[in-house]
């Protein structure tokens, strides 16, 4: 990962009380505005990061598999979906379809995946800093900008506009 990427991680996790308190203020008083703060700042900031330079999300979380992810990864693999549970996910404490280890088992070494166009849902998503409602995933957000670069960057502009 490059140093400037690794820093924007490195920054995000020393202001975690910082950015805590930031997202409780936006979860008691949602700007009118909000999805359409986060959507602006997600589109600069992807114009200045390229996941391919870190793909720190990939080497250490898990998305959630969803049954017709695991079966549209199967058929890519040319698997059966229950082998390829099998093979690659369990169920965790909060009952969902996840990895069983980290990186990801697709991960190539030039931060590509080999299943890009059967990827999970979650993975397509990702760091769902451009959806509608994010109200309703703000915890997910913070936890989030201590994983994606991306995501530090978003919050620091959204703080200061």
């Amino acid at each position: 990962m490059k140093e400037e990427l690794q820093q924007l991680i490195q920054s995000a996790k020393s202001k975690r009380k910082e950015y805590n308190k930031f997202f409780r203020k936006l979860k008691q008083r949602p700007p009118k505005d909000l999805d359409l703060r986060f959507k602006q700042h997600h589109e600069e900031v992807f114009t200045e990061i390229d996941c391919l330079d870190c793909a720190n999300c990939c080497k250490t979380t898990s998305p959630i598999f969803y049954d017709k992810d695991v079966e549209r990864m199967a058929a890519h693999f040319k698997m059966k979906a229950a082998d390829f549970f099998d093979e690659y996910l369990k169920i965790d404490e909060d009952g969902d379809q996840v990895l069983k280890s980290s990186p990801c088992p697709f991960l190539m070494e030039d931060n590509k995946c080999m299943a890009y166009d059967s990827r999970p849902k979650a993975c397509r998503e990702y760091p769902h800093t451009d959806r509608k409602r994010m109200h309703q995933i703000l915890d997910l957000t913070a936890k989030n900008t201590r994983v994606c670069p991306a995501v530090a960057k978003i919050v620091e502009r959204m703080q200061f506009s």
